[in-house]
């Protein structure tokens, strides 16, 4: 031996000094985790362990829009959005400018949007969960 070198006895199961039996394993994970991170491995669906879900997008959007008579704005009038599952129905009164906005309207859901003023009533609009958009602009038009 050496001069000043220390001679450590280590167990029959071979474990390192200053290293638990599982060092290594956590070693590996961290590594792995570390080059995920870094964009070297795939992130998600990777060969190296179990299939991981991917995050669906549930956000939410804005529905707005004008309504129109004639080609002249409209306040005051009612534009309703249903929604289909749930037949909750909110309103909104449209501004002196004629415009309307649903704000935090949910992306998984289909939707119905129209427009009431006193006998008068605009098409219905419809905005699929298959619509992707974030801002939905529609112009309601009475007749």
């Amino acid at each position: 031996m050496k001069p000043g070198t220390t001679q450590v006895k280590t167990e029959s199961r071979n474990t390192r000094v200053g290293k638990s039996r599982h060092g290594n394993i956590f070693l590996i994970a961290a590594a792995l985790m570390t080059a995920a991170a870094a964009g070297v491995l795939p992130a998600g669906n990777s060969s190296l362990g179990p299939q991981v879900a991917e995050a669906q997008n549930f956000s939410q959007r804005t529905i707005q829009g004008k309504v129109y008579e004639s080609d002249a704005a409209v306040a005051g009038a009612t534009v309703f959005l249903k929604n289909l599952k749930t037949k909750n129905v909110k309103s909104f009164t449209s501004t002196s400018d004629g415009a309307f906005r649903f704000a935090q309207v949910g992306m998984v859901d289909d939707y119905e949007v129209w427009a009431e003023r006193g006998p008068k009533k605009s098409a219905v609009k419809t905005v699929s969960s298959f619509d992707s958009r974030k801002q939905v602009e529609y112009d309601l038009k009475l007749k």
